[in-house]
């Protein structure tokens, strides 16, 4: 470049030399987008995972982000913007940091009927906590640490940076001469910062939660991201108090603690909001008081006592008027708290009777998780699944009956094992397993996929072969979807048609799919085979898909409410 100081580098070099500073060792991508900051992330040695839709390439960078604590990347030329975006719903509502690029035609071009353009600010303007135009290379730097700093600190949540050029042609050609650094923002890792609340807070805190004789702890996905298991227990044991936990928080203490009630809201198992509704008081700790956690607001009832502990301080009382909140981070603040409490005499009988009603549900389930029927049994199906995990593998669930099966009836053990799940975007699962294996190459991934949302990104099998990107997809292929099948044949009633035309599919043998892109794969009819086909998938350093063959009349656990809740 002429007149260029002899210092500085073009903008794709400065791109890719930063991603790689920060220890990013992958990024995802639908072409054509970056190519010459592309080439240089292959030279300095980052994996680039060329995807088969944008989606896709946003889900590999939302599991990607989850487990690594650091963002997930993805790109996307001009005309893939709006995919991208659509992409971005999930790690927006789940509350994950990835980082969106895109390119967009320059300003010339610009509201003139542009073949394939659209106006990218609309389109992102929902799913993102921070967007803007990089108009030149002299830009990035400073756009790119605003971006990466929104992305991580308070709820963390996507950003996007639209870059100038079709395939941001023009950010990459120009020149900056800003030296490259990982220092602050861009060496952030989850969490960022611990605050913690001033200590008259936490007195203030104290005094309610030992006033009451019921205190219930739920927690979410703040407190997974902050890492606090160990300060959940202790809490939990000092004030005798059952500990359920959203989807986001799932396996977070060990499922078969003597406190573990599970997953509160509409995706519990029947004891769990029983248990929850009949507190004097709830502690929520890093949890979003959203309709799913709170069964739209009736577990616990809306005048129930809160304290509530969150880092961003928007969501201390959202949902629940009577709350008492704590602006901090859920360890840090924890551990604030455990020691204001002190170890309270406690009357144990609240804790006792959530004990035994756990225990009482659970051996009534007992027998489907032995279930020999076939077609087979989902409970039977995750029975395995709970034998079968490592130590510290990771579970990937997809939305719908998918999570309400893994999170009510799979075991994890609180300490190695990670629960993620789609936060609502049907088919996010399978892409998203595929990042979260690029972020733990070490680590075991275990996906399990309905076969509905399995359609999605079916093609993501060619991505897991061609880059050798080694899971375990368990497909629960039931024909169609479950979840919804008894309500509308009850809906159609008598009236003519077929509900099959609008919820039924296949039968598809997903084993003899996989084959045909060259995946391993092992197809399940006989739920005494089910263990040695997870065995064999598991230790496999490549990706098999172990088809299952359920039943679609299964019945996932059903949530309690109180009578006259409807």
């Amino acid at each position: 470049m002429p007149n260029a100081p002899a210092d500085s580098m073009t903008g794709a070099e400065w791109l890719a030399r930063t991603i790689h500073a920060t220890g990013t060792t992958h990024v995802f991508w639908i072409d054509a987008v970056l190519r010459r900051t592309l080439i240089e992330l292959g030279v300095l040695g980052v994996t680039r995972v060329l995807a088969h839709t944008e989606k896709s390439a946003v889900y590999m960078a939302d599991g990607y982000a989850r487990i690594a604590g650091r963002p997930g990347i993805c790109f996307a030329q001009s005309v893939g913007a709006a995919n991208l975006a659509a992409g971005l719903q999930d790690p927006y509502l789940g509350r994950s940091p990835v980082i969106a690029l895109t390119g967009r035609k320059v300003a010339s071009l610009q509201h003139r009927n542009a073949y394939q353009e659209l106006p990218h600010a609309p389109l992102f303007a929902a799913v993102t906590k921070f967007a803007a135009e990089v108009d030149s290379a002299a830009d990035l730097p400073r756009l790119l640490r605003q971006a990466w700093r929104a992305a991580m600190t308070g709820s963390p949540r996507p950003v996007h940076l639209d870059l100038n050029g079709r395939i941001a042609e023009v950010v990459e050609m120009g020149q900056v001469s800003e030296p490259v650094s990982a220092a602050s923002p861009l060496d952030m890792r989850m969490p960022p910062h611990r605050p913690v609340p001033p200590a008259d807070d936490i007195a203030r805190a104290a005094k309610a939660i030992l006033a009451a004789k019921r205190v219930a702890i739920i927690v979410g996905a703040g407190a997974t991201a902050s890492g606090c298991g160990a300060e959940l227990l202790t809490l939990g044991e000092r004030l005798a108090a059952p500990i359920g936990v959203s989807l986001g928080a799932y396996g977070l203490i060990p499922t078969r603690h003597p406190l573990a009630i599970g997953t509160i809201g509409d995706y519990a198992a029947p004891p769990a909001n029983r248990i929850v509704h009949e507190a004097d008081l709830v502690l929520y700790v890093g949890c979003h008081t959203g309709d799913q956690v709170t069964y739209a607001w009736r577990i616990p009832p809306i005048d129930t006592p809160i304290v509530q502990i969150d880092v961003d301080p928007i969501e201390l009382g959202r949902s629940y008027p009577n709350t008492l909140g704590l602006m901090g981070d859920p360890k840090a603040t924890l551990a604030l708290l455990i020691e204001a409490i002190g170890k309270p005499a406690r009357d144990q009988s609240y804790a006792t009777s959530a004990v035994h009603s756990m225990a009482e549900w659970r051996a009534e389930r007992a027998p489907l998780l032995a279930s020999n029927e076939t077609p087979i049994r989902p409970d039977r199906l995750c029975a395995e699944i709970s034998k079968a995990l490592p130590a510290d593998a990771i579970l990937v669930a997809d939305t719908g009956y998918s999570g309400i099966w893994t999170s009510t009836l799979v075991d994890l053990n609180g300490a190695g094992q990670t629960y993620l799940r789609a936060a609502g975007s049907l088919g996010w699962a399978f892409p998203a397993s595929l990042g979260a294996k690029c972020a733990a190459p070490n680590r075991k991934v275990v996906c399990f996929s309905g076969d509905g949302a399995l359609y999605y990104h079916l093609t993501e099998l060619e991505t897991a072969k061609r880059r050798g990107i080694a899971v375990t997809l368990i497909v629960n292929n039931n024909s169609g979807f479950g979840q919804g099948w008894p309500n509308l044949v009850r809906q159609q009633g008598n009236k003519p048609g077929d509900p099959a035309e609008m919820l039924r599919f296949g039968p598809t043998d997903f084993a003899a799919i996989a084959r045909g892109f060259g995946v391993r794969a092992i197809r399940v009819e006989d739920p005494n085979k089910i263990a040695a086909a997870l065995e064999e998938a598991i230790a496999a350093d490549e990706t098999v898909v172990v088809d299952v063959v359920t039943d679609i009349e299964a019945r996932a656990p059903t949530p309690w409410l109180p009578e006259g809740a409807a």
